[in-house]
């Protein structure tokens, strides 16, 4: 019997690109929603852009636009690098919409009415420069415990010590560097205490891994917190019914966004919501109609383990099943660092190597723990070219060539030694299908590489290049359980490789694949001509990729993965003091561009021949989108002329010119006088 089943992934954040970390989860959630279907299973995929707080506001600010447009411009590139991937949502919303402003309203009028929400004053840091209040991660200063320097306002990342902001030495405002003020102001308080046991009973259920139900329980030991759930205006996010300037936290509608996602999607296609994500009064009276999954990262587990699910209890709606929680991803051992190229985008990665790699490369490092998984690169290169290439394609393009060039593409029967290697291949189904059902990929992959050097040993052993020189029917029947085998393993591998498997399925001239058709053998039947399938990668591509990631990131380093992090209003931090004597240091001189010139392969920068009054520089400037080449030569402008020489995998860079704006067309470089001369010192 088939089942019914409904998964989501934790919404990212509108406030930045989607990066290889982000896709740990991306990629492990859509294998497992592609091999449900694939088992015969309706399957929903639910997801959406997370939009609200205060980084979005601040940000649409800067860019000078309105939230709204910011939150659409992100929403396309989201949905492309997503598309990019080859990650299919059956719906990818947004949390600014009316679907997402009912529920949020609907749950906090349930949970008033049910006596959850509670008001009182409390002391808020206020930056009255900005004109804001401040979130605790908006806050910056010297760690009242440990005294190290430019910590958050919430916690040190030195010593780990919490506290609140107004205990800080010297805080400042993150956004402008002022010094915050304590304000009073009411805000609404959500009793999660008030939900203890029935948290305890979902949890002992099964509902999250037993590798961190140990985590829960610390969290219950010191006593369950009231959750503070609205912030004072200005604010981008959903005014609160019957206030004027007080508004929905974004924690509180972000996981909310899931319902709407689904209730979007639902009346689009004329189905029942209420099936889907039913009320506890429906649900108390018969079992679900749908199984429902979350994917989430392990740093957000406090709010999808205890903050939303005692909400949606209060408020009358049914919980999930299970979440499933991942690790992070570290890049050969580390965090991943901009300045190391290894905080690399998903638009990046696109442009050097196939998506497929990274979703085989990853499925075989995925389990069902919370353990963080590490990129090698070296590791990537020799498992891509050992195992699709070496082994999976290799199969498909030994026997392929030989069948359509000498035997019209015409399979024939199994001999028995064809029939023992398609029995053993077939009979590893049950194991595979659990494998990826637990979320056990690296196994599941392991066994299935396990199964092509089976297959490969079969080749080695029976020659098909030398018999078909002297008996073709011998050649053909060896080449038909090869053809076989690869139909096997590409059913096997299709939920981790879909546009690999798409090519196979037309290389063997069959329908689209599924489970139920690991026990059919294909025997008698006319394949197509054979197109490669996978190629090599080139260390090249690789560096590539690492170095255009060094030279495309912006300034902030944040190790952020989860799509919801818990630091959603982090904005970047300021970086550390520097003094009269280090900015000293700096020599900034009037230059005349001489020639101005595209960079072939970044297009963001420019190559810039600079005229200092006698020496000259070679500059790379990323204004590309902001000014033509033919623009630029002959203008003054103002260059860092004692920066220190940079290798760029363009050329050597020897300086810096002055620009600043909000990015794209946004980038004005500093004007300068006519009548000033080039090399003369800038003050």
């Amino acid at each position: 019997m088939s089942r019914k089943i409904v998964v989501t992934s934790a919404l990212p954040y509108a406030n930045g690109p989607i990066h290889i970390g982000h896709l740990v989860e991306y990629l492990q959630t859509d294998i497992w929603v592609r091999f449900q279907k694939m088992c015969g299973n309706e399957c929903f995929y639910f997801c959406a852009d997370d939009t609200h707080g205060t980084p979005v506001m601040i940000s649409a600010r800067a860019a000078r636009i309105s939230p709204e447009q910011l939150i659409g411009q992100v929403h396309k590139e989201h949905k492309a690098d997503f598309d990019g991937f080859h990650i299919e949502f059956d719906n990818y919303y947004s949390t600014h919409s009316p679907e997402n402003k009912y529920f949020s309203e609907l749950i906090f009028d349930r949970l008033n009415k049910a006596g959850s929400i509670v008001s009182r004053q409390v002391e808020q840091t206020y930056c009255e420069n900005c004109k804001m209040s401040l979130p605790d991660r908006f806050v910056r200063g010297t760690c009242p415990k440990c005294k190290a320097e430019n910590q958050y306002g919430d916690s040190c990342e030195v010593c780990s010590a919490t506290y609140q902001p107004a205990e800080m030495i010297n805080p400042c405002c993150s956004t402008c560097g002022a010094t915050p003020v304590l304000k009073k102001s009411d805000h609404y308080f959500f009793k999660l205490g008030d939900y203890e046991q029935r948290l305890k009973d979902l949890i002992a259920s099964g509902h999250i891994q037993k590798s961190v139900a140990n985590k829960l329980d610390e969290w219950f030991n010191a006593g369950l917190k009231d959750w503070d759930i609205s912030r004072d205006g200005p604010y981008f996010g959903f005014k609160i019914p019957g206030e004027e300037n007080k508004f929905f936290y974004v924690w509180l509608d972000a996981p909310i966004g899931y319902m709407a996602s689904a209730k979007n999607y639902c009346d689009n296609n004329n189905i029942d919501f209420d099936k889907i994500w039913p009320g506890t009064s429906s649900a108390g009276e018969s079992p679900n109609e749908y199984e429902l999954y979350h994917f989430i990262g392990k740093d957000i587990m406090y709010f999808h383990s205890l903050f939303f699910p005692a909400m949606l209890m209060g408020a009358g709606f049914r919980t999930a099943n299970k979440l499933f929680i991942h690790g992070f991803l570290t890049v050969n051992g580390e965090k991943m660092s901009k300045s190391r190229g290894t905080f690399i985008k998903a638009s990046t990665y696109l442009k050097h190597l196939s998506p497929e790699y990274l979703r085989y490369y990853y499925a075989s490092k995925l389990t069902d723990s919370i353990d963080d998984i590490d990129f090698k690169v070296e590791d990537f290169i020799n498992k891509i070219n050992s195992n699709l290439v070496g082994k999976f394609a290799n199969l498909a393009s030994r026997s392929g060539p030989m069948l359509t060039k000498k035997m019209s593409g015409q399979l024939g029967q199994l001999d028995d030694q064809g029939t023992e290697l398609i029995n053993k291949l077939t009979a590893a189904k049950e194991q595979v299908i659990e494998d990826y059902e637990k979320l056990k990929y690296a196994a599941a992959v392991r066994t299935i590489t396990a199964l092509a050097d089976e297959a490969n040993r079969y080749v080695e052993q029976n020659q098909p290049w030398v018999t078909i020189k002297t008996d073709l029917e011998k050649t053909r029947t060896t080449l038909t359980a090869v053809i076989n085998a690869v139909h096997i393993l590409t059913i096997y591998l299709k939920p981790i490789m879909p546009k690999y498997a798409e090519k196979v399925e037309k290389f063997l001239n069959v329908d689209k694949l599924s489970f139920e058709d690991v026990e059919t053998v294909l025997e008698n039947h006319t394949i197509n001509k054979f197109k490669r399938l996978v190629e090599r990668i080139d260390e090249k591509q690789v560096n590539a990729m690492i170095e255009e990631s060094k030279e495309s990131s912006g300034p902030s380093e944040s190790q952020t993965q989860s799509s919801q992090p818990t630091a959603a209003e982090s904005p970047e931090p300021f970086k550390p003091e520097c003094t009269i004597d280090d900015f000293a240091k700096i020599d900034l001189r009037i230059a005349k561009v001489i020639k101005a010139e595209a960079v072939e392969g970044a297009d963001k920068l420019l190559r810039l021949e600079l005229d200092l009054g006698g020496p000259e520089k070679t500059v790379f400037a990323g204004i590309a989108t902001a000014y033509k080449p033919e623009e630029l030569t002959g203008k003054l402008v103002v260059c860092l002329a004692n920066l220190k020489p940079r290798k760029m995998r363009f050329g050597l860079s020897e300086g810096m010119i002055l620009a600043a704006g909000a990015g794209g067309k946004d980038i004005f470089m500093l004007s300068v006088d006519s009548g000033a001369k080039p090399g003369e010192e800038v003050h």
